[in-house]
């Protein structure tokens, strides 16, 4: 693997590494409407605002998530490029044997 690659992978890996990261990602994802609105993401977690805000700016600069404002409120999509290419990186390669 390229260096710029695995600087790159290890970004998204340091992003997914804390657990409020995760599940903010988990919630993101499963959202009803493909995504989650902040004040849903902020109400489902014992931390402030500011940190949930802190939380979602390092999985923005990790590539994984995208803000969308929509009318007063602001909604995190997951970016499924970003997600595929790191499924593609995690999966297995075939066994040969």
């Amino acid at each position: 693997m390229p260096a710029e690659d695995a600087a790159d992978l290890a970004t998204v890996f340091k992003a997914l590494g804390d657990l409020i990261r995760l599940r903010l990602l988990s919630l993101i994802c499963t959202g009803a409407d493909g995504g989650a609105r902040v004040g849903d993401l902020t109400t489902a977690f014992s931390v402030s605002g500011p940190t949930i805000s802190h939380h979602l700016k390092l999985l923005r600069e990790a590539g994984l998530v995208q803000p969308e404002r929509r009318g007063t409120s602001i909604h995190y999509r997951p970016r499924s490029e970003a997600l595929n290419v790191l499924a593609d990186r995690l999966a297995a390669p075939p066994t040969h044997g």
